[in-house]
């Protein structure tokens, strides 16, 4: 099949299409129009998270059409399906964010249920929301059938009283209106130019993070990321990559092929690069999971610690996601990494190129200081920073970029919800020095895993960013900046030791050395794990009890089945 005609009798579509057995399968197809030559040829999915929940989807239907036309062109038919999304952004700050990684599940099962149940022999994906870019990756590497990934684009920055913002402002300023220091007219101002189009969130938060990771991990096309979503050359992308997938077929190259340790270790370096989100530390382990390698929060934080932070965006920058587009995208990072030696050039692209070959032309914009020459980085060390010690056997993350001071200690104020945590911040009912712990939200804890923006931008906007700490065995937005510690494992929900500290005990945060620890010693953590006693979640029926009685560590991923290494036949092999 490489580089030549597509033999149909080795793809899985033949077990819906050929033999005289399949007469009542075809009749569905030409039911639905197709013709006796269409019926023939690849069925390639075409997949979306369309859907009207958030301005990161409503542009992907759009973009889906013109995907569809570069299948055909390509000689291949093309099957539109949509799954579904939660927005972080309005999931946030209440109990709807518990559905937000359990959606990145959804996403990928029910895309591998569509895909298994119609024989699809090929994948383009399109997506937008922070959990549905890596739910498509982590179902084409499951199926490891010829998959081409793109992302849907951010969203334009918004301009408030002469400034570019964000949605990341709109969470501070219900931080300072609760300070007295916005007037509600001035915060009803700033949310209605906040998200002046559609797209994702600007800045480099998760989704414009795992945007970077496929053009990196080589899932995507180069610059495919970059456009924001308004801009019509994202549909010249969109076609591109449904022409794409089809020359996979023929060269017979698979995400399996792509998605190598070598292309993890890549993605992980754009992340640390661009001082990206620490959700990026989550997908990661889950996208390696799906090929079966064993990619964890260890591996991840020591890459991230070796790696120079060069790429000045949002939260703990000053620019966005149109910024870096607008002087050559993810490929300008991509191309000082490799030239500084932190880039495996060797690596297989959907291109069926390597990412050196794939670079080869790109050059180093003039007259901007949105991304900086790898020999002048903003920091030596990466923007997100691994953790460890007996407050986190399992480890911790932590985003430093922007950061000036990386080393807290102070006395614990622990919360046992978001909800508890949200409402003393506040009432002001915390003091400086403090680190406010917030427990029993991780995967299975929560359940769910919920991110914390909005008692992160409270306390932001009071104030106090840079004078207090925050340390969760849940997660925090791609949009949060200040001392915010996440994904501290074990969780409280399996007895963790996060989950048997006190009010007062002594934390210290020490980002130079990777330690998070407590000052309390073995020999009294034991005896008040003798006393602890597992708490039962409010969710005792439906999705969310079900992703708790599955759902591992955050360590490895967070992930709900055995992963590619459990496998006895992949898809790709029917």
């Amino acid at each position: 099949m490489k580089g030549g005609k597509i033999d149909k009798a080795m793809l899985p579509s033949r077990h819906v299409t050929e033999g005289p057995e399949r007469a009542p399968h075809r009749s569905f197809y030409y039911a639905m129009g197709l013709t006796e030559k269409e019926i023939h040829q690849p069925f390639v999915g075409v997949v979306t998270t369309w859907n009207e929940a958030a301005p990161c989807n409503i542009t992907l239907g759009r973009q889906a059409q013109w995907a569809k036309k570069g299948v055909k062109a390509a000689g291949g038919t093309p099957r539109e399906f949509t799954t579904i999304t939660v927005t972080d952004g309005i999931a946030m700050g209440h109990q709807g964010m518990k559905s937000s990684l359990i959606s990145r599940e959804v996403i990928a099962d029910s895309t591998e249920l569509t895909v298994r149940g119609h024989c699809y022999d090929a994948l383009v994906g399109l997506a937008g929301c922070d959990k549905s870019l890596p739910g498509l990756m982590m179902a084409m590497v499951r199926l490891n059938i010829p998959s081409v990934f793109m992302y849907g684009g951010s969203i334009l920055p918004g301009r408030f009283r002469g400034k570019d913002v964000t949605v990341m402002d709109v969470f501070e300023g219900v931080g300072k209106y609760a300070a007295g220091e916005m007037k509600p007219a001035d915060l009803h101002e700033l949310e209605c130019v906040a998200c002046p189009s559609a797209g994702s969130c600007g800045g480099q938060f998760t989704a414009n993070t795992m945007a970077c990771v496929s053009e990196a991990i080589g899932l995507a096309l180069p610059g495919s990321a970059g456009a924001p979503a308004p801009y019509e050359t994202r549909d010249q992308y969109a076609e591109a990559s449904g022409k794409q997938v089809m020359e996979l077929i023929r060269l017979g190259i698979r995400p399996r092929d792509i998605v190598t340790r070598k292309a993890l270790e890549n993605a992980a370096r754009v992340v640390a690069a661009t001082g990206g989100s620490t959700n990026g530390a989550l997908h990661l382990p889950a996208i390696a999971h799906e090929a079966g390698i064993r990619f964890d929060l260890d591996d991840v934080a020591r890459i991230f610690k070796s790696t120079p932070y060069i790429a000045d965006l949002k939260p703990g920058g000053r620019y966005v996601a149109k910024d870096m587009y607008q002087i050559g995208g993810v490929q300008v990072v991509l191309n000082e990494l490799f030239k500084g030696g932190y880039i495996h050039g060797d690596c297989l692209t959907v291109t069926g190129k390597t990412i050196e070959q794939n670079l080869k032309g790109v050059k180093f914009p003039k007259d901007q200081d949105v991304v900086r020459p790898i020999t002048n980085p903003i920091t030596p060390t990466g923007g997100v920073v691994g953790l460890k010690g007996n407050l986190a056997p399992r480890g911790a993350i932590v985003k430093v970029a922007g950061m000036h001071r990386l080393k807290h200690v102070g006395p614990a104020r622990v919360f046992d919800s978001e909800e508890a945590a949200f409402e003393a911040v506040q009432a002001k009912k915390y003091k400086e020095g403090d680190v406010i712990v917030i427990r029993y939200e991780g995967p299975k804890g929560g359940p769910g895993m919920r991110e914390m923006l909005s008692t992160t931008s409270a306390i932001y906007g009071q104030g106090m960013g840079e004078k207090v700490a925050l340390l969760t065995d849940g997660r925090f937005s791609g949009a949060t900046r200040g001392f915010c510690v996440g994904h501290v494992g074990p969780e409280a929900a399996v007895g963790g030791p996060i989950g048997l500290i006190k009010n007062g005990d002594i934390v210290t945060i020490d980002a130079v050395k990777g330690i998070l620890s407590v000052d309390v010693s073995a020999r009294e953590m034991a005896a008040r794990k003798k006393k602890w006693k597992p708490r039962k979640t409010e969710y005792q029926s439906g999705a969310l009890w079900k992703y708790a009685q599955t759902v591992g560590d955050a360590h490895d991923g967070a992930v709900t089945h055995p992963g590619g290494k459990a496998e006895v036949e992949c898809y790709a092999d029917i």
